[in-house]
């Protein structure tokens, strides 16, 4: 027979869950935005070399395609393991220099257009592209990602008003404010680590199942926290 206690403990798991699950959407959702100004202000220094006269097209492209990509890996190295699995999903790494290349003259010069045939120019003018579209970010992918941080900020209000109230309720507010802030603490750290774990689990590229070993991790984590108040 289920207790008060242990239904107000299902609560506390369900709302740890649902704080991580907030802070998580946050946190990537503010990674793609400094990906998004990295790159965009690594696009800008490479255009001002060539102008400057200390790089050529060639050698800006070069350095803006291995940048971009060393910026991609940083970010995802620093983004929640869901986020990380979510990115990899739509691009399980960045493009190879000789593939933008190959894109950009198909599309400036038609599909029969080979980058070694073009005049210099031309080819200034490809390699130029590359540098440019080095500092734009899917524009599809940052509306989800604001979507998904307004969404986060609206679960992480919930999650602490209610907190809010438990420890303004409480007569002992000072160890409900204890307890809210660990159960809330321990679902954030559990879907943590329960999404790194799931992510080990099924391999790169694969958000469902980080997801679901995020919830887990989350309600697993709150639920334990809970067993001590």
């Amino acid at each position: 027979m289920t207790t008060e206690a242990d239904f107000d403990r299902e609560i506390s798991a369900l709302r740890g869950a649902v704080t991580a699950a907030g802070a998580g959407m946050g946190w990537d959702a503010s990674m793609r935005e400094r990906y998004a100004r990295l790159i965009a202000e690594m696009s800008r220094e490479m255009k001002a070399e060539v102008r400057a006269g200390r790089l050529t097209w060639d050698q800006a492209a070069r350095l803006a395609s291995e940048q971009r990509n060393v910026i991609l890996d940083l970010i995802r190295g620093r983004s929640t393991p869901v986020g990380r699995a979510f990115a990899e999903s739509l691009k399980a790494k960045g493009k190879t220099l000789p593939t933008i290349v190959s894109e950009k003259t198909l599309e400036m010069y038609g599909n029969k257009a080979n980058f070694d045939q073009l005049s210099s120019g031309q080819r200034d003018a490809v390699l130029r592209a590359v540098v440019e579209s080095s500092g734009k970010s899917s524009a599809r992918v940052n509306v989800l990602m604001r979507r998904l941080s307004r969404a986060g900020r609206g679960l992480l209000v919930l999650s602490l008003g209610v907190a809010v109230y438990n420890v303004a309720s409480a007569e002992d507010k000072g160890a409900a404010a204890m307890e809210e802030g660990a159960v809330l603490g321990g679902g954030v750290v559990g879907g943590l680590a329960g999404g790194a774990a799931a992510g080990l689990l099924c391999g790169p590229g694969a958000p469902i199942c980080s997801s679901v070993g995020a919830f887990a991790g989350a309600v697993a984590g709150a639920f334990g926290v809970s067993l001590f108040f």
